[in-house]
């Protein structure tokens, strides 16, 4: 990177993104909300796993006005071609592509590092993108096991990097403006919470073990997680229910959830953590819950539940994704978009602020394309002013991320957590710690 560049990306400071409710959002198409923010420089990024969610991410970082998508990593080849040349009407130059994204982090001119990538390669790319002297874009959840984002809270200070948790409803001009209301008292004091998703996913059958197809990297694909033989039912996308690389819905989606009631009670650690649940629907290679509820306490006298429904799309208030806050005047509904309903104890509304965008709760892999793009500046405004500007930062990230890891600890143990609400560790409970952290496979263990 030249002088000139790294003066850029240090003093530079980011003209603010406006958005106002019956403003831009509602009719942006691919062209009209491209290209948001502008610069005379623009930052140069890497994305890491573009098969479904990192490939409408690439294109998404293209759109900005200030922004090259200059490499494509996958250990599949033919996500990089499909990437590529995705890519090709938002941007004049032609991005490369690698199988092995550690190839791009030697790359001196690469700003910034996205990952999305399947779960159990979050945290030790985050980290080894950090070490190579990049900022993070990092799709939820921010780790596979609790221990993993204590890392990276510690890489972030000890490197000095901007990380951004996916968590987009954080910058969500609608959403941060009734959150915002909710905690002035526009339903006085709230003090219970419900997050739920829902959707009808189906059997995913039974997978045998047979040769690696030649379009797969299988040994980069598992990376960091220890070695197995390579199933026909794992890539791509059921290893999300898998222990082993992935988390369940509990942190594909519950994360999301968990973490906007977080935010609206402004809390931290729990002091109780409880599931109930399991694989009910289908008998196949499923191994987390398609259907599940976790309840957590705090010491601040409120308490939140998630409901995870994978295999049941009935809605809950009308939307398939949403929280909802009960308070002592009212509640206060965020179903899954940008937008807010007030009601009063008699379920009157008091107040409705909605903007033309909902949710697709069906569309798994970019429900909110252009609400993203303004969590993008967000992250690019971040690495030009400093992490304080982050509006989902590691340290917020790992601590919602952490809320759900404990309910799925909780539900593999069979019973309660007790949880010490200073640190959000577990408490005297050896078993359930075991949970806390994972083997790796030799050589990749995570390292500061």
């Amino acid at each position: 990177m030249s002088n000139s560049r790294r003066n850029f990306i240090k003093k530079t400071t980011a003209a603010s993104v406006a958005v106002s409710v019956g403003g831009v959002l509602p009719a942006f198409s691919a062209r009209s909300y491209a290209r948001i923010m502008g610069s005379n420089e623009k930052m140069r990024v890497s994305v890491m796993g573009v098969n479904s969610r990192g490939k409408a991410l690439a294109t998404n970082f293209a759109q900005q006005k200030d922004c090259d998508v200059v490499h494509i990593c996958d250990v599949d080849s033919r996500a990089i071609d499909k990437c590529i040349n995705a890519l090709e009407p938002y941007q004049s130059i032609k991005a490369k592509g690698f199988r092995d994204f550690q190839e791009s982090l030697q790359d001196k001119d690469i700003d910034a590092m996205v990952i999305a990538a399947p779960d159990h390669w979050h945290a030790p790319a985050a980290l080894l993108s950090m070490q190579a002297g990049k900022h993070v874009y990092l799709e939820k959840p921010s780790s596979h096991n609790p221990n993993e984002g204590e890392i990276l809270i510690e890489a972030a200070s000890k490197y000095g990097k901007s990380v951004q948790l996916g968590n987009q409803r954080r910058s969500f001009p609608v959403v941060k403006q009734g959150m915002q209301e909710l905690k002035d008292g526009a339903i006085g004091r709230a003090y219970f919470g419900k997050g739920w998703y829902a959707n009808n996913r189906g059997p995913i059958g039974v997978g045998n073990n047979t040769a690696v197809p030649e379009w797969l990297d299988w040994d980069l694909w598992q990376g960091p997680a220890p070695r197995v033989a390579y199933n026909d039912n794992l890539v791509h996308y059921k290893w999300h229910w898998h222990w082993h690389w992935g988390t369940g819905e509990a942190l594909n989606n519950g994360t999301h959830m968990i973490d906007m009631l977080r935010w609206g009670f402004d809390v931290d650690y729990p002091v109780k953590v409880s599931s109930n649940g399991g694989r009910y629907r289908y008998q196949d290679d499923w191994e987390t819950p398609d259907t599940q509820v976790i309840n957590l306490d705090f010491k601040e006298g409120v308490t939140m539940t998630w409901e995870g429904r994978s295999c049941n799309g009935r809605p809950i208030e009308g939307s398939g994704a949403g929280v909802i806050f009960y308070g002592e005047k009212g509640s206060m509904l965020f179903p899954g978009g940008d937008n807010y309903t007030i009601y009063d104890l008699d379920n009157n509304i008091v107040k409705e602020v909605t903007v033309d965008q909902n949710m697709d709760t069906g569309n798994l892999v970019s429900p909110f394309n252009n609400l993203d793009a303004i969590h993008i500046n967000n992250f690019f405004d971040g690495i030009r002013n400093g992490r304080s500007k982050l509006n989902a930062d590691i340290e917020s990230g790992h601590k919602s991320t952490l809320l759900v890891q404990l309910g799925n600890i909780a539900q593999r143990v069979g019973h309660s957590l007790e949880i010490d609400p200073k640190t959000g560790r577990i408490l005297k409970d050896k078993e359930a710690m075991k949970y806390w952290s994972r083997t790796y496979e030799k050589g990749w263990e995570m390292k500061l």
